[in-house]
């Protein structure tokens, strides 16, 4: 029996979690010197009404390896012969590595997947390999899609807060050419576990007709999501502009949740996406 383990950066829906039978291993969220499980302890409705007024602001840490190794045990006994184990980019995360060590003290096989993604990017991936499992494909079959979808897969998202992206860390300040004073919104694509600036917009109004122009230069898609960090209204018109470009496309609209929106803040748009082989 073959079981599909997750990071919770991966930002699956919990209905989908559930549906897919896809255990999900949380990341955490420390603000100061407190640390609050992903999901769970720091739910998204909580991350997003308290960003503004957190004292510090937050970063993020991965599993510990243990936490794997004894999420592996648990499924063996479960019934798990294999485990296939899929995770945001290791160019950008701890996480990989963190579950690496945990398969190595495991107690039974686990094949490691790296995204090269990361937020419902990395979990449309996840969705992929989990209905596969549940189609009856097998383990190397299983892997076989992720490796032919994994160089298809991008993330993009007009980032609206500046500050918390340069807190990040995760990007290279002088690659924008602008300072934090220029009201500037960057839209950046993450592929291949790298991040680019693909555009440079003044407003958000602005952003929507890159997004969708970024997603006609992708199409046709095997899954598309638009994506918000506590921005609903403004991907409500992004969505309302993209699927009469995509009559008959699935396109539903998730929130990218704290371990992720942590770095980019609050404010962002944009889209996740699975380009058609």
């Amino acid at each position: 029996m073959i079981k599909i383990v997750a990071d919770s950066a991966c930002d699956i829906p919990e209905d989908i979690a559930e549906k897919l039978n896809i255990t999900v291993v949380p990341v955490f969220i420390n603000v100061g010197d407190k640390s609050y499980v992903d999901g769970i302890e720091m739910t998204r409705k909580m991350f997003y009404e308290q960003l503004s007024g957190f004292p510090q602001h937050p970063t993020t840490a991965a599993p510990p390896a243990g936490t794997f190794t004894e999420t592996y045990n648990r499924l063996a006994e479960e019934g798990a012969t294999q485990i296939i184990s899929i995770h945001i980019a290791d160019a950008l995360s701890n996480t990989y590595n963190a579950a690496r060590v945990g398969a190595d003290a495991a107690d039974v096989p686990v094949t490691l997947v790296d995204t090269d993604q990361v937020t419902v990017a990395a979990g449309l991936l996840v969705i992929l390999a989990a209905e596969a499992l549940q189609n009856d494909r097998s383990h190397d079959e299983i892997i076989d899609i992720l490796n032919k979808n994994i160089p298809n897969t991008r993330f993009f998202g007009m980032i609206n807060n500046l500050d918390a992206l340069r807190r990040s860390g995760r990007v290279n300040w002088a690659q924008f050419g602008f300072g934090t004073l220029l009201q500037i919104k960057p839209i950046m694509m993450i592929a291949e576990g790298a991040i680019e600036v693909v555009a440079r917009v003044r407003t958000q109004k602005k952003a929507i007709p890159h997004v969708q122009q970024l997603m006609q230069g992708l199409a046709p898609f095997e899954r598309v999501v638009i994506v918000h960090t506590d921005s609903l209204p403004l991907a409500e018109k992004v969505h309302a502009k993209v699927v009469e470009m995509f009559p008959g496309q699935d396109i539903p609209i998730m929130e990218v949740g704290p371990a992720v929106g942590t770095h980019i803040g609050a404010g962002a748009v944009g889209f996740a996406g699975v380009s058609k082989t």
